[in-house]
């Protein structure tokens, strides 16, 4: 292969390489791009239900504020994807300055063979640069000669043809990377007019709702005390059960602790030799194994069935199914400010905005602590060996105290929260009493 050859292949091998690259992080933005329309969009209808009431809401604040904060994500990911084309613009126009130079020196080069082909036309010349030779094995070489540069004229010529193909093809992907580049300035453009739609959108809301803060505080405050009395149910609900299983772990260490005496009685009435000595067994009903032996257990482990709960929780957590199929959250975990107010609100767990009605599923293997009415208000607990969830703001229930339930098990129905929409709240405790962001336990949607 002649050197020119060489570096022709070596641009084609560089070019495609770059395109592959291009392409996989293009389709990774488009697929981020269309699952953030999604979310637009499905924030969009939820918003649509909420102005069906005249009064402005916290929950159409916290709608409008997470489709701006998503429209926002979409514009940088536009962004991402022009800043792309235009490497990929600045590329392509480097390489085809590249071809056209290599393709004009290749044109040259094989102008001047042809020329010199077309010189040297006669069998006269030929024959006498054969019996030129000093000797047979120089005319040998001679031949070899003329016959590789016949090959070398129909390389050249090859490589031209294939560079000018390649060459055009430059120039049609470089047309359509410009194509493409002012179809995304335009989208882009339109999404930052919508986005200023939105923000404008939102400063109304706000501005209603700093109208409205005597009647949110009071809001506020009937926020706060159902939120109490849910901690207060949680609370007693997890003194309950640790209380249950340190009775329950006691009756087995006496029951253990009578066998050994009831055997050591035997023993020695029988005049027998001290058999194996079971005094050293665990009487705790807790069987540590290597792997878990650095681990620290809670009373609500002393069961195998406790225990295996707790580590499979634990495993799963960034991988928990949400409690809802779809649905958005509206109010995060912790406390937060309410815009173009002095109000704060504090919540235990994530609100998900869903239709009212909605099936309100189990987010990992348990048993139902508390399945009822809260002060008025319906709402399922299930354990999971030392983790707990909630599940708040319910409309039914469709389970009792005490049953086994699965990841995906129907709990009951979404209720209606105090704004008037459909919504659930969703929260995590471990046996300490300590409310625990969600967000880090589920999955990503």
């Amino acid at each position: 292969m002649t050197y020119l050859g060489k570096i022709f292949s070596m641009a084609i091998v560089l070019s495609c390489s770059a395109l592959i690259a291009f392409t996989q992080t293009r389709e990774e933005l488009q697929k981020k791009r269309q699952e953030l329309e999604k979310e637009i969009e499905d924030l969009r209808q939820s918003y649509a239900e909420t102005q069906n009431n005249k009064k402005a809401s916290l929950k159409q604040l916290a709608l409008i504020k997470r489709k701006i904060n998503a429209r926002e994500d979409l514009v940088n990911g536009i962004n991402r994807e022009v800043r792309q084309l235009d490497e990929t613009i600045y590329l392509n126009e480097r390489d085809i300055y590249r071809l056209k130079k290599e393709l004009d020196t290749l044109r040259v080069k094989y102008a001047k063979s042809i020329v010199f082909a077309y010189k040297n036309r006669g069998s006269y010349e030929y024959l006498n640069f054969l019996f030129s030779a000093t000797n047979f094995n120089d005319a040998i070489k001679r031949m070899a000669y003329l016959r590789s540069y016949r090959q070398n004229r129909e390389t050249q010529a090859s490589t031209i043809a294939k560079s000018e193909q390649l060459l055009t093809e430059k120039i049609g992907i470089l047309s359509a990377n410009k194509k493409e580049r002012l179809g995304t300035l335009e989208i882009q453009n339109k999404q930052l007019k919508v986005l200023q739609e939105d923000k404008k959108e939102q400063d109304v809301v706000v501005a209603q709702l700093k109208g409205r803060e005597k009647e949110l505080a009071a809001q506020m405050k009937e926020r706060e005390k159902q939120r109490q009395k849910v901690n207060t149910a949680f609370n007693a609900v997890i003194r309950r059960e640790m209380e249950d299983a340190r009775r329950k772990d006691e009756a087995r260490k006496k029951q253990l602790d009578d066998q050994r005496k009831a055997q050591a009685k035997a023993d020695a009435t029988a005049n027998n030799p001290k058999p194996k000595n079971n005094a050293d067994e665990p009487i705790t009903g807790v069987t540590t194994t290597t792997k878990d032996k650095d681990r620290s257990y809670s009373p609500l482990e002393t069961t195998p069935e406790g225990r295996e709960m707790s580590i499979n929780f634990e495993k799963n957590r960034g991988r928990l199914p949400w409690p809802v199929a779809n649905g958005v959250v509206t109010i995060e975990y912790g406390v937060q400010a309410i815009e173009g107010t002095k109000l704060n609100r504090k919540s235990d767990g994530i609100e998900i905005a869903v239709p009212v009605g909605t099936a309100v599923r189990c987010v990992a293997d348990g048993e139902v602590a508390l399945a009822g009415e809260v002060d008025g208000e319906m709402i399922v607990i299930v354990k999971h060996g030392k983790y707990f969830t909630g599940y708040q703001n319910l409309s039914s229930v469709s389970v009792s105290r005490g049953q086994e339930v699965k990841a995906g098990s129907l709990l009951g129905k979404s209720g209606t929260s105090i704004d008037g929409g459909g919504a659930i709240v969703f929260m995590i405790m471990n046996e300490r009493t300590q409310f625990q962001s969600p967000r880090p336990w589920l999955k990503s949607r």
